[in-house]
């Protein structure tokens, strides 16, 4: 990974894409009102590139979007040339070997002399607010935010990365949700059961005291991607972020509220939740390709507007898969992937099917050495941090590409007694899932799918899997234009 980051912002990074090849500009006026939906769902489901809308119908700058929408764009977002470059910078630094020799010595300083660069860093002005509105002079409809399906509940802004702090301890929390438009200077909080912010919101009224809020749209890429890692509550975003990028993010204080936001931020509002009030929030179109419900969610009033001069407004489309989330769930698949190992050692890899919308589905390979081995893998995911909103562990053997899922169904449905072989258990499960029975919770299933032992029980002597002799194989790779077969 080059270090001297190429995106200082995202105009930066929308050039890189242009000059790429991978940006296309909507020069005719577009409505951000179900318009520009269909045709960035069109766009992403073809392998299209990434949009910018130069003159939507509403709103006062352009929009830009389906920047994640492969792992190509993904990859070059992130500034590597494949995902799992980061996977491995990660491994690289949780292996728990200690140094050996002045080299393995030197190494592991470089270790922490690079955490060590990586805080982010203060300063004192900041393209972010080069342009400021506050009080009256607040006005969301400046924004192009869009409604992107037919019983959406309105306008929301799907990309606002929203930072809070505890009130108790300070520690900062910055986490991606979506915010309903309720009037000019009002939003919709729709964050869920599960996350950090919730818990500081939870706080605050607990105290009777106000939650200051900033949300910051339009921010570099990798800051983008990691309001969207699932991340362990102890660990700082924007320190993952300067991880990512190599070197520090710039942050800048917010003028009305005592938190800080990326400082090249395109446009940043500022506000404050009241303690106890709650609006109607919703339905929405979400990733689970069903509407959610109308429910009470906290309301941010925003007391500042802040933005660069000539702003680019980022948005995502949410619906059912493929859309533009795959790149970052892939992203998130491949980069924790080394963290994952290191709670559950036997992993071998894993992947989080889109059509699974990253959370319904896991499918986990193996190297198997022990009676129930896989359902002891199955309840250590059930216990790895927000992997325990999984409904579905596939459990195969390690000779087996969880990638492939022609193959993982070969296993799933030949390799199975589903009388021995499935275990079926209760957890809980993502606030948008729609299928439980009761919200927030609900059954789920493991599968193991490997090659089962005498001492699982399975008596018959497990049957060799056929496979071409390498010759043969060989001797037709020779020959095959010989065939005259196309």
């Amino acid at each position: 990974m080059a270090r001297g980051f190429p995106y200082t912002d995202l105009k930066d990074f929308l050039t890189a894409l242009e000059r790429a090849g991978e940006l296309r500009r909507v020069g005719v006026p577009v409505d951000p009102t179900l318009e520009i939906s269909e045709v960035v769902t069109r766009t992403v489901r073809a392998g299209g590139p990434a949009l910018l809308f130069e003159r939507p119908t509403r709103g006062e700058m352009p929009v830009a979007i389906n920047l994640f929408g492969t792992e190509k764009r993904t990859a070059m977002a992130l500034g590597v040339e494949s995902l799992n470059e980061i996977g491995d910078r990660i491994g690289a630094m949780v292996k728990p070997e200690l140094p050996v020799g002045w080299s393995g010595i030197r190494e592991g300083l470089g270790k922490v002399m690079q955490l060590k660069s990586v805080p982010p860093r203060k300063v004192k002005t900041a393209p972010c607010q080069q342009v400021v509105y506050r009080g009256d002079d607040v006005d969301l409809n400046r924004l192009p935010g869009l409604q992107v399906w037919p019983g959406d509940g309105g306008i929301f802004h799907n990309y606002g990365l929203t930072h809070t702090k505890h009130p108790e301890t300070g520690k900062r929390n910055l986490g991606l949700y979506r915010l309903q438009q309720h009037s000019h200077n009002t939003l919709g909080m729709h964050w869920q059961i599960h996350k950090d912010s919730t818990a500081h919101h939870a706080v605050a009224e607990r105290l009777g005291q106000r939650l200051p809020v900033a949300v910051a749209i339009g921010c570099d890429p990798v800051v983008s991607y990691s309001a969207s890692a699932p991340l362990p509550g102890d660990i700082d975003e924007y320190l993952f972020a300067g991880f990512l990028r190599g070197e520090r993010v710039e942050m800048v204080d917010c003028l009305t509220v005592p938190l800080q936001v990326p400082a090249h931020a395109q446009v940043v509002l500022e506000g404050y939740l009241e303690p106890g009030e709650r609006l109607p929030e919703g339905p929405f179109g979400d990733h689970t390709g069903f509407y959610t419900p109308v429910e009470p969610f906290p309301v941010l009033h925003i007391e500042a507007m802040t933005m660069q001069r000539d702003p680019v407004y980022h948005s995502i489309v949410t619906s059912k898969p493929p859309q533009e989330d795959h790149g970052l769930g892939k992203a998130t698949e491949r980069i924790f992937l080394p963290l994952l190992r290191l709670l559950i050692p036997d992993i071998v890899d894993y992947d989080l099917p889109a059509a699974g919308v990253f959370h319904n589905c896991v499918i986990v390979s193996i190297r198997k050495r022990y009676p129930k081995h896989a359902q002891k893998i199955m309840n250590a995911i059930w216990g790895a941090h927000l992997l325990s909103l999984s409904k579905l562990i596939v459990v195969v053997d390690d000779d087996c590409d969880v990638h492939d899922y022609h193959e993982v169904a070969f296993r799933a449905f030949g390799n199975v007694d589903y009388a021995r072989d499935l275990l079926l258990t209760e957890g809980p499960v993502d606030h948008l899932d729609h299928s439980s029975y009761q919200q927030f919770w609900g059954g789920k299933a493991g599968i193991d799918a490997t090659r089962k032992l005498p001492t699982e029980g399975y008596t018959r002597g497990w049957p060799e899997e056929m496979t071409m002799s390498p010759e043969v194989v060989a001797l037709v790779d020779k020959r095959w234009k010989e065939y005259g077969i196309r």
